[in-house]
């Protein structure tokens, strides 16, 4: 059987294999991308080439260059709440936030410092404090044991993982996966590295399976925090922690990162295609507040999952370029006024036009700093390892185009779930979204002649993933979390290590008012606050134990305040829980700013967790219904 140069070698094994009988035909295509797929994708990269000026690609790309060794670093260390490691004031040193990271965390700042060291010593200039002085100082000296102490609380964590012989699971692909967050990434690939190694003489490397498994998210008892759910003061956090751990854990996969810096481009006088997304979003909030993703975007995905799903071939089949054009103009045109006739329009012209809108960002929708290591995700060869990466660096996003791509595969994942009637597999579909989501005229390429296929199959298989596992990565991780809670409890006592004696006065002081249960009771009783328009000054008690959970706080509320039976305003879960959609428990101060909480986590825990915060219930952001 040929097999097509597309393929990776798992799937020229599977081409090898003689088919099964037995085998579903849309198993048998998703692990092999047809003929159709191939030829799709290159007319798509021709598409682009044609249709957005890429014959200058060359020279644009010839234009833009990487930035200096330096000013990289520089870079990093500022986007990691760093920069003061850099800056002449030595008494600004960010101490809480290095106190937060992990062994190998660490050790990927001090060579990120190592390296702007080595840049400044070669132009001359005078090198700033070695981070070694700042873990060695007073202040650092005080917070160090308790980050040994998480390390050593994860690696007791992982040591069921590394309990399995690899061998076991290198006889068979598995077809679960269980994803572990309690644990940094980088201290998990650690672990992972030297297992791999001790296994080499005793077995082959386990090969990657072409079909991908259910990954199973490890339950937390303080809940799965999605990234909608936290202040953006926490999440600045969260992306600060984030970029850290994802360097790591590049450093120790030996992927690149380094950034591009976008090429200037003149913004056509548009008002949809073109059009920055901040830009284009902070003019739509104008005319509807509070919405996460542009008008149009939204209005041509609505349209699409109405009218576009069900079509055979969508994304795939090319529009008429005549009636693409004029549809365009249109759209430019009265758009905002609301004078389009979406009856008239033929699903696949707004297809192409959603690619179009999408590659004709001014700097690309995956950024022009993390799309390099978006593509190098291709290259790690554990699947858990990649999805690793691939959630540190959707938490690395700017907000827009976090929540624009949201929109767009969840768009896909919808037609991926209609593959009867359009035709449409998951490989179909990541092969042909991929050119417009990885090519851009603003990222320079570094590829030579005749690597263009290689790229192509890791910007397909990462799209895939993207798709596959959305659900997944768009969640913060639980040693995340953790560590932004500790960052804001050491932030908070900030005031405290200047005298001895008065940080002690003061230490009790905090101790002694924080709200904490009695020792001899294990089930304390909280106080909830509710902020629901005219309840806003009520509140309400609600016993602890170790089974409560944030649905049965919430049915409670309903119970007391809405007259509603248990059932009456939510929806059944196969579990038994019910779903409130308007209402949701809020966790606010303490060692938090806010964080919406998760119906599955459980309270005793949550107050343990943060006994110095409040709980408040509200209404969601965008909930319709009121009382």
């Amino acid at each position: 059987m040929s097999v097509e140069p597309w393929a990776s070698p798992k799937d020229q094994a599977a081409a090898e294999r003689p088919h099964s009988p037995d085998t579903p035909p849309s198993q048998d295509q998703e692990q092999h991308p047809d003929k159709l797929c191939l030829d799709s994708f290159w007319s798509e990269v021709e598409t682009i080439q044609q249709g957005s000026g890429y014959t200058d690609l060359e020279c644009s790309r010839g234009e833009s260059r990487q930035s200096e060794d330096s000013e990289q670093d520089e870079q990093w260390l500022a986007d990691a709440g760093l920069s003061t490691l850099i800056s002449d004031d030595s008494e600004d040193v960010d101490v809480f936030l290095l106190s937060t990271l992990t062994r190998t965390q660490a050790a990927t700042v001090q060579r990120r410092l190592d390296s702007y060291t080595l840049s400044l010593r070669k132009r001359n200039k005078p090198a700033p404090r070695d981070v070694r002085d700042i873990f060695n100082s007073p202040i650092t000296q005080t917070l160090l044991p308790e980050s040994q102490h998480s390390e050593d609380l994860a690696q007791n964590s992982m040591a069921s993982v590394t309990k399995t012989p690899l061998s076991e699971h290198q006889r068979c692909a598995p077809k679960e996966e269980f994803f572990i967050t309690d644990v940094a990434y980088c201290e998990q690939a650690v672990l992972f590295l030297k297992q791999t190694k001790l296994s080499q003489n005793n077995s082959q490397r386990r090969k990657e399976d072409a079909t991908l498994p259910r990954v199973i998210h490890t339950k937390c008892r303080l809940g799965v925090t999605r990234i909608q759910d936290l202040s953006h003061t926490d999440m600045k956090k969260v992306r600060q922690l984030a970029l850290i751990d994802m360097t790591a854990l590049c450093d120790l996969l030996e992927l690149e990162v380094k950034r591009h810096k976008t090429t200037k481009r003149k913004i056509p006088e548009s008002t949809l295609f073109g059009v920055p997304l901040s830009t284009l979003l902070e003019n739509d909030q104008k005319r509807k507040p509070n919405i996460s993703t542009p008008l149009f975007l939204q209005a041509l995905l609505s349209f699409l999952e109405k009218k576009g799903v069900d079509s055979e071939g969508i994304l795939r089949v090319p529009g008429s370029q005549s009636r693409i054009k004029l549809l365009q103009q249109s759209l430019e045109t009265n758009f905002y006024s609301g004078q389009v006739s979406w009856d008239e329009v033929s699903p696949n012209d707004a297809a192409a036009l959603l690619k179009k809108f999408i590659r004709e960002l001014p700097a690309p929708l995956l950024t022009a700093e993390y799309l390099n290591t978006f593509s190098a995700v291709r290259d790690i060869t554990d699947l858990k390892q990649k999805l690793h990466m691939l959630n540190l660096l959707i938490l690395l996003l700017p907000e827009p185009n976090r929540n624009t791509l949201k929109a767009l595969l969840e768009f896909l994942s919808k037609v991926v779930s209609r593959e009867r009637r359009n035709r449409m597999n998951l490989w179909a579909v990541a092969t042909i979204m991929a050119p417009n989501l990885f090519l851009h005229k603003a990222v320079p390429s570094r590829l030579t002649e005749g690597a263009e296929k290689g790229q192509a199959e890791k910007a397909a298989d990462v799209m895939r993933l993207l798709i596959r596992y959305q659900d997944l990565l768009w969640t913060v991780p639980n040693f995340l979390m953790s560590q932004v809670r500790k960052l804001n409890e050491n932030s908070n006592r900030r005031y405290q290590f200047y005298d001895r004696h008065i940080k002690n006065l003061l230490k009790k002081i905090h101790t002694d008012s924080r709200e904490k249960p009695d020792k001899n009771t294990s089930e304390p009783c909280r106080t909830v606050k509710i902020e629901v328009r005219d309840l806003t000054s009520d509140t309400m008690e609600f016993q602890l134990n170790i089974s409560s959970r944030v649905s049965d706080l919430l049915a409670e509320f309903h119970r007391q305040f809405l007259r509603s039976p248990d059932n009456g305003k939510g929806k059944m879960r196969r579990n038994g829980s019910v779903v409130y959609p308007d209402y949701a428990l809020y966790e606010v101060g303490g060692n938090i700013g806010e964080h919406c909480l998760d119906l599955e986590t459980h309270l005793l825990d949550l107050y343990n967790s943060n006994p110095g915060g409040e709980w408040v219930i509200k209404m969601k952001p965008n909930a319709s219904r009121g009382l």
